[in-house]
C-alpha cells in the first residue's frame, strides 16, 4: 500500500503511548507523532483537531489513532461538544 492509499485509513490505538510496535500492513515501525492539524472524516461531516497525538508508520505512513482521539471526533461532530471555532472550505466540482 502506498502512502496516499495508507493515508486513507484509520486505525486506532487502544492505549495511550502504545507505539513503537509493528505496523501490521509492512515490516515498519509505528512511531509517535504529534500532528499540528489533522482533519477527520465522520458520517456527519469533518472535524479538524489540531495538535493530535498519533503513531505513524517509518515504512508505509499508515496512520494509528488513539480511540480517545476519534471519540473526541465523534463528539464533536454530534454536537456533544462543541467546537472552539470553524474554518471555511472552498467546494468545487473536480472537472
Amino acid at each position: 500500500m502506498d502512502n496516499d492509499a495508507a493515508a486513507d485509513h484509520l486505525v486506532f490505538s487502544a492505549t495511550v503511548g502504545a507505539y513503537n510496535y509493528a505496523c501490521e500492513h509492512c515490516n515498519g515501525t509505528v512511531r509517535e507523532k504529534l500532528v499540528e492539524r489533522e482533519a477527520f472524516k465522520h458520517r456527519l461531516g469533518f472535524v479538524i483537531l489540531e495538535l493530535v497525538p498519533n503513531g505513524v508508520c517509518d515504512g508505509c505512513g499508515m496512520r494509528y489513532y488513539h480511540l480517545n482521539i476519534l471519540r473526541r471526533v465523534h463528539d464533536i461532530a454530534t454536537g456533544h461538544v462543541a467546537p472552539e471555532g470553524t474554518v471555511m472550505v472552498p467546494v468545487a466540482r473536480s472537472a
